[in-house]
């Protein structure tokens, strides 16, 4: 006997769910399923069958649907999204019911009353990708219905979404209508979006540790920002702050990883030259402080503001997020993403491309292969780099110490790490920069700068924007400016986000010569990290000093110089700016500071100051040692 040829037809095929159901729940469980009940007696049930749909199945807080027309399901589901928010004006934000809905015509597999296959797989990836409120349809939905229905939409371009082995065109139906016509474009035309915009499914689970619910972002009601208070003029593309990850495990020590995730993300959305990214420095001045998205969005100039947490358990991590648009206080996405620790950079890569689509941000090609670079396979060479890269951010010799051994241990476990060898090597780099040398056996501060040195051609193997960084500034001391200059470009290629990359290029801009394209490009790192460290008024002073603006450049040293008393380096190009000037008075108050001199530096000379000071150029030498001798300063 041969077998029942299975039954199929061509359906319009409608996926619904609930934003932020478990939220809702966890909130009121009671008045949560009274609104859903409400919802679908009074909207839902009569529109389906106004628009001769179907109800194939409920989902808890979901439904599929059927329906026999496409144009009838996109009627369907533009009514029922604007039906909402009117039923939401007078509903607290916090108590909400939000629908996201998707729309696939598509051939299905026919059990009883169920359907199956492609066709109702790509609605339910559709859904996943409308913004909360919002309907996305599918290329064939939007060539069915073209001319048929008074809605227009948006084109955001090609997804790869999980299970599917093709990418799916995908629309946003404008709600915002009626709209003529079948396709209102988004100005500046079509914009592609390559990225894997799916959900983690759970790794596997360890006996009792997912006993207990996790905890989910809640999505309080958010003050819109007034884009006239913004500190700074919102960029021309897409900006956005990633707040530092509050970190929800049971452990306060596992901080570090948490604060991690939140770089690493911070890096994964920088290499993307379509979006406006805070630096890390930046945003983690609001770290364990209770702000507001408003006041974040308007001391950083942003228009988007991404914040979540981070659970780990053993092997298993929980990362939540949510993305916020701060000039309208609305929740554009909220996810939960479980996994094991050994996927955590492939959660990582979900968040970003979850945002840069979200943003409707293209990629290049070359940005979309580094997004999808892994540093590391090893999860515990990774857990290493954090802890050290933790200790790192110090900037204190005992931290420093601290940051080697971690970055040593990542190293033996991963011998290829190359971004913990970029990082050991800054750290040397550090050690020779500050004076530190002793804390750390060696004789001389040149002994740090040789072992920075060996370091550092060990991790050139392999790019990284830190590496590129480090070998600018070494580059530069040594008076090899052309490779400097090319070593700066390298770090802002890699990373075209990277503020301290603008800065490194500045710093041999300087020195090369070109002091007023320094000052732009500090400028920009400014702008890119408005809580800037004192490092970057150091550069800004040796540009302005270059340019001959010399109350310009005593302003942004005396700053550096009260931000961090023991920064050597603004101290003497202070004198040299004071000298210029003229004031005698606060030249003979740094010259006494420096000739207590507590570390055993070399005196203070023109000659010891000009070495430290590899200018390209003769005129620039020439003005370095003019004010030096104007100070008072021995030959």
């Amino acid at each position: 006997m041969g077998m029942r040829q299975e039954e199929r037809r061509l359906a319009a095929v409608l996926a619904l769910d609930v934003v932020g159901y478990s939220r809702l729940m966890a909130a009121d469980e009671v008045g949560t399923l009274a609104q859903i009940k409400t919802h679908r007696k009074e909207l839902i049930d009569p529109k389906a069958e106004e628009h001769h749909g179907r109800t194939v199945k409920l989902m808890g807080d979901g439904a599929l649907m059927e329906f026999a027309s496409v144009v009838d399901a996109v009627n369907f589901a533009a009514e029922v999204q604007r039906a909402m928010a009117g039923r939401n004006a007078a509903v607290p934000e916090d108590r909400r019911v939000v629908y996201r809905i998707g729309i696939n015509l598509g051939d299905v597999m026919v059990d009883g009353d169920d359907i199956f296959g492609d066709g109702v797989n790509i609605a339910a990836r559709l859904e996943t990708l409308a913004a909360p409120g919002g309907v996305s349809v599918s290329q064939t939905v939007v060539n069915h219905v073209a001319g048929k229905v008074p809605w227009g939409f948006e084109d955001l371009g090609t997804c790869e979404v999980k299970n599917i082995p093709k990418p799916v065109h995908v629309f946003r139906l404008r709600l915002e209508g009626p709209v003529a016509g079948p396709i209102a474009a988004q100005r500046g035309g079509r914009r592609r979006v390559v990225a894997a915009l799916v959900v983690a499914a759970a790794a596997a689970v360890i006996a009792g540790l997912w006993l207990r619910p996790w905890e989910v972002l809640r999505q309080p009601a958010v003050e819109p920002a007034m884009i006239e208070n913004m500190a700074m003029p919102l960029p021309d593309r897409p900006s956005i702050a990633v707040l530092p990850f509050a970190n929800i495990s049971d452990d306060p020590a596992q901080a570090y990883f948490a604060d991690g995730i939140t770089e690493d993300l911070i890096t994964d959305l920088s290499k993307v030259s379509g979006l406006f990214v805070i630096a890390r420095n930046s945003v983690f001045a609001y770290k364990g402080r209770p702000v507001k998205i408003r006041e974040v969005a308007e001391e950083l100039g942003v228009r988007y503001v991404l914040e979540g947490s981070v659970r780990r358990a053993g092997d298993q991590v929980r990362i939540n997020a949510q993305l916020i648009d701060a000039t309208t206080g609305g929740h554009l996405w909220a996810e939960r993403y479980d996994g094991a620790l050994g996927d955590v950079f492939g959660l990582q890569d979900e968040v970003a491309r979850q945002i840069v689509g979200m943003l409707a941000v293209q990629l290049t090609q070359g940005e979309e292969a580094r997004l999808v670079q892994v540093e590391t396979q090893s999860s515990d060479a990774y857990d290493a780099f954090l802890q050290g890269w933790q200790q790192y951010q110090q900037q204190t010799p005992d931290g420093l110490k601290a940051a080697v051994g971690h970055f040593q241990r990542a190293i033996e476990l991963d011998p290829d790490y190359a971004r913990a060898r970029a990082a050991i090597a800054a750290t040397y780099w550090q050690v020779f920069r500050r004076f530190w040398h002793a804390e750390f056996g060696y004789r001389s501060v040149h002994g740090a700068r040789a072992e920075a040195e060996k370091l550092l051609l060990r991790a050139q193997r392999q790019p990284t924007a830190l590496g590129h960084q480090v070998a600018t500034a070494m580059l530069s001391l040594q008076g090899r400016h052309t490779e400097a200059l090319a070593e700066g470009g390298k770090a802002i290629g890699i990373d075209p986000n990277d503020a301290d990359s603008y800065v490194a290029l500045a710093g041999a801009l300087s020195l090369a010569g070109n002091p007023d394209q320094a000052l732009k490009l500090i400028g920009k790192a400014m702008r890119l990290n408005p809580h800037y460290p004192p490092y970057y008024l150091y550069e800004l002073g040796l540009a302005e000093f270059g340019a001959g603006n010399y109350a310009a450049a005593v302003e942004a040293l005396e700053q550096a110089a009260e931000r961090n008393p023991q920064d050597r380096w603004s101290g003497r190009l202070l004198i040299a700016a004071y000298g210029h000037l003229g004031r005698m008075q606060d030249a003979e108050r740094l010259l006494q500071i420096f000739s207590r001199n507590p570390r055993g530096y070399d005196p203070l000379t023109v000659r010891a100051v000009a070495y430290w000071y590899p200018y390209k150029e003769a005129v620039d030498r020439e003005r370095l040692a003019a004010g030096l001798i104007a100070a008072n300063v021995p030959d």
